[in-house]
């Protein structure tokens, strides 16, 4: 698909199409990477970035000692429940 381009202050500007950008999930406000690659342009999402308390929202002993199989606890480690 070709698109034009047009002058945005001392840059070029480029419009992504509506259908393109539902494609890869962008929208307005998103933030992209943009490079060269020889004579080509790359344009990629932005990774997503994830804080540490939203990753461990929930999160309870119980659903650690279910996700991790350590066989028993032996030693110091061991607790008396």
């Amino acid at each position: 698909m070709q698109v034009q381009l047009a002058r945005w202050g001392n840059s070029l500007g480029l419009r992504i199409p509506k259908d393109i950008a539902a494609q890869v999930g962008l929208r307005d406000g998103a933030r992209v990477d943009v490079q060269a690659d020889g004579n080509r342009i790359v344009i990629t999402t932005e990774r997503p970035r994830y804080a540490l308390a939203d990753l461990l929202a929930g999160l309870t002993p119980e659903a650690m000692r279910d996700a991790f199989d350590w066989g028993p606890d032996a030693g110091r480690e061991r607790v008396d429940e």
